[in-house]
C-alpha cells in the first residue's frame, strides 16, 4: 500500500515553471506597443501627416563667371580666391597698348572730320558766289545781245558780232547752270543741318565712343558682390572675349534645391512654410524658408544620360523631382551657407491652396548689373571739347583770310 503521507504528496506535484511570470511581462510588452502605436498614430494624424521631410536636399548658388570683353594679355591681378570683392572693383587688367592708340585715333580722326565738314560749309558759300557771279554774267550778256539784235536791222553791227554775242550768252547760261547744280551737290551735304550734328561728324563721334569703350574695357570689373572662387587666369595670359577668368559666389543669393519622392507631391504647394537644419551647423541651429518653385521634371529626366526604360531589364525606381526653396536673408547673413552644403528639409503642409506650379510669367530682370554700363559723361566731355576746339580753330582762320 502507497505511502500517502503529506510529504510523498508534496513531492508527488509538479514544479512551477515561470510560466504566468512571462505571460505577464509579454502582456506588458504587447499594452506598451500598442500604446505606442496610439501615440505615433496620434501624432501622425494630428500633425505628422502634414509635414514632408527628405534629406535629399542641397545649398545651391549662382556661380558668376568674370570673362574679358576685348582681347589683350593680363598685367595685373587684383583679387585671389576666397577673397571677398563688391560689385565693379577691379578684378583684373589688361594692356591698355592697342585700345590707347585706337583712341588716339579716333580723337584725330574726329578732328579732322570736323575741319573737312567746316570747309564743306565754307565751299557751300563758295558756290553762292560763283552762282551770284554767273548770274551777273548772264545779265549782261543778254543786254549785249539785246542790243546787237536791235542795232542789226540798221546793219550797224555785222551779223558775226551778233553769232558772236548770242554764243556768248549761250555759254554764260550754261556756266550760271554748271554753278547752281555743284551749289545744289554740295548744299544737299550740309541742308536741314549744322557742323555739331552733321552726319560725318556723328559717325566720327560713334567711332570716338567705341574706342573710349574698348579702352575702358582694359579692366575686368566684379559683375556681383561675392566671394572669388575657381581663379584660372594667370599673368602674362593672352585672353579673348569670353574666356573665363575666374568665378564669383555671392552667398546672399543662395537658395536650398531639395529632391522630394514622386510620392511626397500629393499635398506640396509654393508658397508652404519649411524648416531647414545644415549638416555644417548641426540640428540646434534651424533655417527657414518657403517654397518658391517646383521643377517641371525629375532629375533623371535631365540627366546627362537619361536612363533608357524601354529596355527588357526594367527596374521600377521611385523618382525624385527638384524643389526650389527660398532662405530667410537675415538668418543667412547671420550664419552663411556655402554651395553644395548637405540640408535636411521638412516641408509644412498645412497650408494647401496654394499653386502645384507657377501660374504667372516673371516680370523684369530676376539679376542684372550695372557694371558693364559704360559711363557717357567723360566721352561727351571729350568729344565736346574736340569739336568746338577745332570748329574755333577753323573759323580763325577764314576769319584772317
Amino acid at each position: 500500500m502507497a505511502d500517502n503521507t503529506p510529504d510523498n504528496a508534496a513531492a508527488t506535484q509538479p514544479p512551477k515553471n515561470g510560466n504566468g511570470r512571462r505571460k505577464r511581462i509579454l502582456t506588458i510588452l504587447a499594452l506598451g506597443f500598442v500604446v505606442v502605436g496610439m501615440i505615433y498614430g496620434a501624432y501622425w494624424w494630428l500633425a505628422g501627416q502634414y509635414y514632408q521631410d527628405t534629406d535629399d536636399a542641397y545649398v545651391m548658388g549662382n556661380l558668376v563667371t568674370v570673362t574679358p570683353q576685348v582681347t589683350a594679355t593680363v598685367t595685373s591681378i587684383d583679387a585671389d580666391e576666397t577673397d571677398l570683392v563688391r560689385q565693379g572693383q577691379p578684378l583684373v587688367r589688361l594692356d591698355d597698348t592697342n585700345s590707347a592708340i585706337a583712341l588716339d585715333q579716333a580723337k584725330a580722326n574726329l578732328a579732322e572730320t570736323v575741319r573737312q565738314v567746316k570747309q564743306t560749309y565754307e565751299h557751300v558759300g563758295q558756290l553762292r558766289e560763283q552762282v551770284s557771279l554767273r548770274q551777273a554774267d548772264v545779265a549782261r550778256a543778254k543786254q549785249d545781245l539785246a542790243r546787237r539784235q536791235a542795232l542789226i536791222a540798221e546793219q550797224a553791227v555785222s551779223r558775226e558780232e551778233l553769232q558772236h554775242n548770242r554764243t556768248a550768252y549761250n555759254n554764260a547760261l550754261a556756266a550760271l547752270r554748271a554753278a547752281e547744280h555743284d551749289l545744289q551737290a554740295e548744299n544737299a551735304l550740309v541742308q536741314g543741318t549744322d557742323v555739331e550734328h552733321h552726319p560725318r561728324v556723328q559717325a566720327a563721334e560713334a567711332k570716338l565712343r567705341a574706342a573710349y569703350v574698348e579702352w575702358q574695357r582694359r579692366v575686368v570689373p566684379a559683375p556681383v558682390s561675392g566671394y572669388v572662387a575657381k581663379r584660372s587666369v594667370q599673368i602674362g595670359q593672352r585672353v579673348s572675349p569670353g574666356t573665363p577668368l575666374m568665378t564669383i559666389v555671392p552667398l546672399d543669393q543662395v537658395w536650398v534645391e531639395a529632391n522630394f519622392k514622386e510620392d511626397q507631391f500629393a499635398n506640396i504647394r509654393i508658397g508652404q512654410p519649411v524648416t531647414m537644419v545644415a549638416d555644417l551647423y548641426g540640428k540646434a541651429i534651424s533655417f527657414h524658408g518657403k517654397i518658391v518653385g517646383v521643377g517641371a521634371g525629375t532629375g533623371a529626366a535631365f540627366a546627362l544620360l537619361p536612363p533608357q526604360n524601354a529596355s527588357g531589364n526594367w527596374i521600377k525606381i521611385v523618382q525624385r523631382v527638384p524643389v526650389r526653396i527660398s532662405l530667410d536673408a537675415k538668418e543667412i547673413s547671420t550664419r552663411p551657407l556655402r554651395v553644395g552644403l548637405s540640408m535636411q528639409v521638412s516641408v509644412d503642409t498645412h497650408q494647401r491652396n496654394g499653386d502645384i506650379l507657377a501660374r504667372q510669367p516673371v516680370s523684369g530682370a530676376r539679376y542684372s548689373t550695372p557694371v558693364y554700363n559704360t559711363e557717357s559723361g567723360d566721352v561727351n566731355a571729350l568729344i565736346g571739347d574736340i569739336v568746338s576746339t577745332n570748329l574755333a580753330k577753323v573759323s580763325g582762320l577764314v576769319a584772317r583770310h
